[in-house]
């Protein structure tokens, strides 16, 4: 499933750069999520980048978009053109 950033989101600007699908920009208040670019960094890394480097923890994955890991590599294919 794709990840979303809480409320406890402090703006310290540490995840928007390392997200490999550019899918966190910044929203009216906080960091957010774009859920149509998320792959959980599959494909990527081993493990979500923003998760790893947030200092708050405020990065869990989103409920209102369950994907499985299938999936998941599905949208990393399809984002980058991967075969």
């Amino acid at each position: 499933m794709a990840l979303k950033i809480t409320d406890e989101c402090i703006n310290c600007d540490v995840c928007e750069p390392v997200c490999p699908n550019l899918a966190i920009y910044q929203g009216e208040l906080i960091y957010e999520i774009d859920p149509d670019l998320c792959t959980e960094c599959v494909g990527h890394h081993d493990t979500p980048q923003c998760v790893e480097i947030c200092p708050v923890d405020c990065i869990p994955k989103d409920p209102n978009h369950p994907e499985t890991e299938m999936q998941l590599m599905a949208k990393y294919k399809l984002l980058t053109g991967a075969s």
